[in-house]
């Protein structure tokens, strides 16, 4: 079992991590039963579920679980991150829709100003030649 101030072994942390979800699947057995069905000390089940937990305990929800490595890697990640300045503007008034022909058929067609009335026609013939399915 590892000691405090002792470089841990992050073998044997998955290891016994691997072991406690497996007797906690496993219950109602006891602790005895399951060190013995594999092969483990009673006394080593017992100190490494009470580091554990003391570990999951001083770790932020969900660290616990990340090795050494991986911890590093996202420490060195979050000092390489940066807040960008953001503005937030609001939405967009579609200016150049100076007009909205709703049909029946719920379509909406915009029209901006300056629009050609000969294409804007067509357009309207072809939405009253459209058939529902």
């Amino acid at each position: 079992m590892a000691r405090q101030g002792a470089q841990r072994d992050a073998g044997k942390e998955r290891f016994w991590r691997k072991m406690m979800a497996l007797w906690r699947r496993s219950q109602p057995s006891t602790v005895r039963d399951f060190c013995a069905e594999h092969g483990l000390a009673e006394s080593s089940f017992f100190g490494w579920r009470r580091t554990l937990a003391q570990r999951d305990q001083a770790q932020p929800r969900g660290a616990s679980q990340t090795t050494h490595r991986q911890s590093r890697r996202q420490a060195n990640q979050q000092q390489t991150a940066r807040f960008v300045p953001v503005r937030i503007l609001p939405a967009p008034v579609d200016t150049k829709a100076d007009l909205q022909i709703v049909l029946n058929s719920g379509h909406i067609i915009r029209v901006p100003s300056g629009f050609d009335a000969a294409t804007l026609r067509q357009l309207l013939a072809i939405f009253q030649e459209e058939r529902p399915c």
